[in-house]
């Protein structure tokens, strides 16, 4: 990863935060995309500590037109290139068919797919100029259907199939793209979901008590997986889904 320039959305927290704090650590020049300033400074400076060189910090919301392209443009104008692009920006919404809006709906499939489609969109010229590649962060949530995140399932079984047909587009290029679906992840993302405390403890429970390995996935196992799938040793591995989940699928 060393000298190369990886854009990083959603990197003020949970898992775009561990993969910055994990790349900081390999020397990749970083690019941290993210809308909350504050937590963005935060981790800018963890990354700092880490490697020496302080990454390049876009306050942005991936779902604003010109603000992806401002993210691009920024990149190029500090960097002169770009090699990775991470599209680890997400949210949850809550309620099925009978209970969910479609304001719901809307956001969650705005950030989820449609900023990735655009950001992805934006980003390619200069990925084909690098041969560099893509990471989609997605979910096991895709392909493990349920009753009571509806909008969010649908989002990620798109992303999953944007990722195999933008592989199979890019590929004579020499750009590779790739997701990772996790299960259940240490993050705060849940906490942005509206349930209390105590719910937000039965739900862990419920889903590590059908998790064969018992265990929550950690940020920092996503980002090596993350890191794998952007190096050289992934380099004839390109429109796959790579599934990191306790085991969850299995059951």
């Amino acid at each position: 990863m060393e000298e190369k320039v990886i854009i990083i959305t959603g990197a003020s927290s949970g898992i775009g935060a561990a993969t910055a704090i994990y790349f900081s650590k390999l020397s990749a020049k970083l690019v941290l995309v993210a809308r909350n300033p504050t937590n963005l400074r935060r981790i800018a400076l963890y990354c700092e500590k880490s490697s020496g060189t302080a990454p390049l910090t876009l306050t942005a919301d991936v779902t604003e037109e010109l603000d992806n392209e401002r993210i691009i443009r920024e990149t190029v104008e500090h960097f002169g290139k770009l090699d990775v692009l991470i599209n680890n920006a997400g949210v949850i919404g809550m309620g099925g068919i009978k209970t969910s809006t479609m304001e719901t709906f809307d956001t969650v499939m705005s950030t989820n797919i449609r900023a990735v489609y655009h950001l992805t969109k934006l980003a390619v010229p200069h990925l084909i100029t690098s041969k560099g590649c893509i990471v989609n962060i997605s979910c096991i949530a895709g392909s493990k259907p349920n009753t009571s995140t509806l909008a969010y399932n649908i989002s990620k079984a798109a992303l999953d199939h944007f990722t195999k047909c933008v592989a199979l587009e890019l590929a004579p290029d020499g750009v590779r793209v790739n997701s990772i679906n996790p299960g259940l992840v240490k993050t705060n993302l849940l906490k942005n979901i509206g349930l209390n405390e105590d719910q937000l403890e039965m739900f862990v429970k419920n889903v590590l008590g059908n998790t064969p390995l018992k265990k929550q996935v950690e940020g920092d196992e996503v980002a090596a997986l993350i890191e794998f799938l952007a190096s050289d040793k992934a380099k004839s591995i390109t429109g796959t889904c790579y599934v990191i989940d306790g085991g969850s699928l299995l059951k």
